[in-house]
């Protein structure tokens, strides 16, 4: 019997081949933007950034991250000091879908699967018409394993642009249009 063997080198490519192949078929949310400029890409480590404070808003649990910018104009007493932040502060929020764990003692509410994240960038320049902020929603769908750019079926609806978070925001015009405090710790 003739036994044909592969070359290591000619296995070794195939391999690496197969795995690239796996790689481009999945989603870089790092290519996604939203209408008007925001990109998902300029908030790439977000998930490293300090954490600001935490939410639990009807179904939802969020961790809401500054990058350092953010947190030196916190620390330095902004807004209550009566001073914008400075562009190149940025925010993420995380949102979970909130669930209780019965495994734990007081039946805790807990993150569960990831609902979507959001982002804020002041860049007065940029964005001088909503009150110096960009704004982005990436919705999640668990199912595909991918991020969208949110849109007007979501809830809340988004218009889809950089600037769909102005509206929500100008309740608190008076905070540079942050709702998020950075509380004691």
């Amino acid at each position: 019997m003739n036994r044909t063997s592969i070359p290591p080198t000619v296995a070794v490519v195939a391999l690496i081949a197969a795995l690239g192949g796996v790689a481009i078929a999945a989603q870089d949310r790092y290519t996604l933007e939203v209408p008007g400029g925001l990109k998902f890409s300029e908030f790439r480590g977000y998930d490293e950034w300090q954490v600001i404070a935490v939410s639990h808003n009807g179904g939802l649990i969020a961790t809401i991250l500054g990058n350092p910018a953010m947190i030196e104009a916190f620390k330095a007493g902004i807004p209550g000091n009566g001073k914008p932040f400075p562009d190149g502060a940025k925010m993420a929020k995380i949102h979970w879908k909130a669930v209780k764990n019965a495994a734990e003692p007081g039946d805790p509410t807990v993150p569960g699967p990831l609902d979507d994240v959001d982002f804020m960038v002041k860049d007065a320049k940029r964005f001088a018409d909503s009150g110096g902020w960009g704004y982005g929603v990436f919705e999640y769908d668990a199912a595909s394993n991918m991020f969208r750019p949110g849109d007007l079926t979501d809830k809340p609806p988004q218009a889809h642009d950089a600037k769909c978070g102005f509206a929500c925001h100008t309740l608190v015009a008076a905070k540079d249009y942050v709702f998020t405090a950075y509380p004691l710790r």
